[in-house]
């Protein structure tokens, strides 16, 4: 198995550092509704947990929800995100979080995405960020300003290597009003303490002061508590490398001197007809949004996966619809194994050889729209992408069954309106008949 490698740049063989793959997954700030974007990058993940079992590897993965508010900006500025949630819905911040970890969970499922062996939230960590602060200034790594304590990016001779940063052009560049008590551009709070007057629903106390986590510190230390550094996999979005990742890692060698992770994989963005996907630009759609126009979860999935994580996707209406056709048709593939003996050699071995390849899967797509494939074969394809081809290609009933030999029947006695009255019959429940050199063949028409 190869992975695109953030970290080295490079296409590399992966080799795990023990017996379990150790995974970690950047997942949803629970303020407000995911888009079809988001769950973009969640689909990839999950594919790479199927590729590495499919090859044999046992996973360990841990997926955070981000449910401790931090503010707008990568940086240490603007609003806070589930403040402004709760303002917007007049509920409690609590109240926010819950229910928009209740609607993520609920589309993550309807995904079929693999459930990760950890769900971590934030809020159930603020001891061990505390005691990863603390960690921290012991090691020389920190230092306290009025408004919070601040990672010294100075003290980390490798911080800017794995974004390729420019920390001289950062600091040329440094905004108007750069705080006086900041030393480094770069720099980053690790913990900040709330002002007196400031609306900060989410508040613990530390250092004598009311204050919360700087959001780039729960990754590392949920990963430090549950998994234990280095782990094999980070994954995360292309927008996470210059900053949030990059503190991450500079976060992880103040606590333990460690590295975080062996290999990196980051997905890139999609865009939705050629545009930023905005509410400005009223291109931000749901799930929900696809189901009201007649697309499936699944059909979704099936889009999303004949591209490639690291490459610009742009979503088009056609183009889900052309997923949706290509993913009927291989359930009626599959709907003929039902009827007739098909036998393949090796091609299942091909398929995973492929997505193996740094996760191409549009690659594997192509081998599965031309190869002969089993039964077998098929069911193997649906453990691998998850895109519930076998449960929603069920057999079909006893009484479909008759009226397919009924049919039969009128054809051979010429009686074609007979013929046609029973194909439309069978058209009502979804069913549709192919007449072929050997006899009927049945499938879906949805």
């Amino acid at each position: 198995m190869k992975l695109n490698n953030t970290l080295s740049r490079k296409l590399e063989e992966f080799k795990p550092i023990s017996d379990v793959v150790k995974i970690y997954t950047c997942g949803p700030t629970v303020y407000n509704y995911q888009h079809i974007g988001n769950y973009a990058a969640q689909i990839y993940w999950d594919l790479l947990v199927r590729t590495l079992r499919a090859n044999g590897y046992q996973v360990r993965r841990v997926l955070n929800l981000t449910d401790v508010g931090h503010l707008v900006s990568d940086g240490d500025e603007g609003e806070d995100k589930l403040e402004k949630g709760a303002e917007r819905e007049g509920k409690s911040v609590y109240e926010v979080a819950e229910y928009y970890i209740d609607d993520f969970l609920k589309n993550y499922r309807a995904l079929e995405l693999s459930e990760p062996e950890v769900l971590a939230r934030a809020t159930d960590y603020i001891e061990a960020d505390i005691r990863a602060v603390d960690k921290m200034t012991e090691n020389g790594f920190t230092y306290e300003t009025e408004d919070g304590v601040y990672y010294d990016t100075s003290k980390f001779a490798g911080y800017a290597d794995f974004a390729r940063l420019d920390l001289e052009g950062l600091k040329a560049g440094a905004r108007v009003g750069f705080s006086d008590e900041k030393r480094n551009a770069s720099d980053f709070a690790v913990w900040k303490f709330i002002k007196p007057g400031e609306k900060h629903a989410m508040r613990w106390d530390y250092l004598g002061r009311p204050g919360y986590p700087g959001w780039h510190l729960e990754c590392s230390t949920i990963i430090h508590e549950e998994l234990g550094e280095p782990i094999d996999i980070h994954t995360g979005g292309i927008d996470h490398i210059p900053i949030h990742h990059t503190n991450e890692i500079a976060q992880t060698f103040a606590i333990s001197g460690r590295a975080l992770a062996k290999y990196w994989l980051h997905c890139n963005f999609i865009t939705i007809d050629g545009e930023k996907i905005s509410k400005s630009l009223g291109n931000v759609y749901l799930l929900s949004d696809l189901s009201e126009r007649g697309f499936s979860p699944m059909d979704y999935k099936m889009w999303v996966l004949q591209g490639h994580y690291s490459g610009t996707r742009n979503f088009t209406f056609d183009g889900l619809e052309a997923a949706k056709i290509r993913r009927l048709n291989w359930r009626n593939r599959i709907a003929e194994c039902y009827q007739k003996d098909i036998v393949s050699e090796g091609a299942f071995e091909r398929i995973l050889a492929a997505v193996s390849e740094d996760l191409n899967s549009a690659e594997a797509f192509a081998l599965i729209d031309n190869s002969t494939l089993s039964l077998d074969d098929w069911k193997k394809i649906d453990e691998l992408f998850g895109l519930r081809l076998i449960a929603d290609t069920p057999d079909i009933s006893e009484e479909s069954y008759a009226l397919l030999k009924e049919r039969a029947k009128a054809r051979t006695n010429k009686d074609f309106a007979k013929s046609d009255e029973i194909r439309d019959q069978l058209a009502l429940a979804g069913i549709s008949v192919k007449d072929t050199a050997d006899g009927q063949v049945w499938g879906y028409l949805r």
